[in-house]
């Protein structure tokens, strides 16, 4: 079996490091950019997830890099204290939950493949211009230089998995009048800023409402190890007018007045988010966007994964985590079935309905939702948290998350392993 992965990223790496551990070793991964680039800023990888890298034999070169989050907090816009939890293995997980650059993630699982496949198996400066499905022949495609749109090759392959994130050309092209992503009125500022540790030193907070919003943590080890925190931070501001969405462009860079006017109240005793603004090296902007969920993924002997698939706002930290239990299901139902169609259709089956809900979710704000709910009843503020929400409701909101995005703990702990070793059909 022939595999295409279009895009180098979190999910296209991973599904390559799972079809390996699966049994399937003709796989190509073809990448847009001239190179794999550790790029990006912080981002989770919840349990869930750490359960599959770790079952892929990465837990060692993820503890390495990445801080494993110990408790979570949610403050109201005020600074008060509305919800906490431990998380990770502090809260009986298993497996740890990480805190980490997105540029280091994507180098473990780059080195992995470069490892368990050869360089020579990441084709960088391909971009995917067309494909097609002749009958009884596979799935052709054509791939350009990005920049000159030059031809580069024409591969043939068993299977074509688009990877390729929320502008993926694999998507438009089964779904052609689909158009642009959708914009909810939020604006994201993002930085990195060396700091001071704060809290416990491997907390995450969360303060703010969906109307303003600040969610920082570290997720550097080296730096713990220096005594100091490599703190992620990342602003929200929902705009009151749209008059138009910003641009979509990852590295879009923004002058920090901009995000220091929104966030100067942003101080507080148990951290300074406006210093973390003031003294950040770059600050990044991006809209806040997601797309509808599909009625199939599939389509013939093509399909997607991650955002390609189910881009969703960035709410509860299920991004990068959800692109990597596509991959592994989807090598799993790859392994186990006994025909391609009936592979994909089983991975689609479990996927789909899973990630449609928590797109919806996340747009009602999923378990940020807690802090809407305080906002809204006391404005001002409050003397008595029991007095605006119970401590039923609000376990209610947390719970309910974690059923919905895959990640609660007893179900998690003793579900059994996505692991397979029988040798592809």
């Amino acid at each position: 079996m022939k595999v295409a992965i279009i895009g180098g990223g979190i999910g296209g790496m991973s599904l390559a490091l799972s079809l390996v551990a699966a049994g399937v070793d003709d796989i190509d991964i073809y990448e847009s950019a001239p190179g794999v680039r550790e790029l990006g800023v912080g981002i989770n990888v919840l349990p869930h997830a750490i359960r599959e890298l770790t079952e892929l034999g990465l837990l060692d070169q993820l503890s390495a890099v990445g801080i494993p989050t110990a408790d979570f907090t949610y403050f109201s816009r005020l600074g008060q204290r509305i919800w906490e939890e431990p998380l990770g293995l502090a809260a009986g997980y298993r497996w740890p939950q990480f805190s980490i650059h997105r540029g280091e993630l994507l180098g473990v699982l780059h080195r992995a493949v470069v490892d368990r496949l050869g360089a020579h198996r990441v084709h960088t400066g391909h971009h995917l211009a067309r494909f097609e499905q002749p009958p009884g022949h596979g799935v052709s495609a054509d791939f350009v230089e990005r920049e000159t749109s030059a031809p580069v090759c024409r591969v043939e392959a068993d299977l074509l998995v688009g990877c390729d994130g929320i502008h993926s050309v694999v998507r438009r092209a089964l779904c052609p009048a689909e158009g642009p992503p959708k914009w909810n009125g939020v604006v994201m500022w993002r930085g990195a800023t060396i700091g001071k540790p704060f809290l416990s030193g491997r907390s995450m907070v969360n303060i703010g409402s969906s109307r303003q919003r600040a969610v920082v943590y570290p997720i550097s080890r080296a730096d713990e190890e220096k005594g100091q925190a490599l703190i992620n931070w990342v602003a929200t501001v929902k705009l009151a007018a749209t008059p138009g969405m910003p641009p979509q462009d990852w590295t879009h860079v923004v002058r920090r007045e901009e995000v220091l006017a929104a966030f100067a109240s942003f101080s507080f005793d148990f951290l300074d988010v406006a210093a973390l603004i003031r003294d950040a090296e770059l600050i990044y902007q991006y809209p806040m966007v997601d797309r509808d969920p599909l009625r199939s993924w599939n389509s013939g002997r093509v399909t997607l994964l991650g955002d390609a698939a189910h881009p969703m706002h960035p709410v509860g930290g299920n991004g990068a985590s959800q692109a990597i239990l596509d991959a592994r299901v989807l090598a799993r139902e790859l392994a186990l079935q006994g025909s391609m169609a009936a592979a994909v259709a089983a991975y689609d089956n479990e996927r789909r309905p899973a990630t449609a809900a928590l797109v919806q979710s996340n747009r009602r704000a999923g378990p940020h939702r807690c802090q809407d709910l305080v906002d809204e009843r006391a404005p001002s503020g409050f003397t008595e948290l029991s007095d605006v929400v119970s401590q039923q409701e609000l376990q209610e909101i947390a719970d309910d998350y974690k059923q919905i995005a895959g990640f609660e703990m007893e179900e998690l702990n003793n579900r059994p392993s996505r692991s397979v070793g029988l040798a592809t059909p």
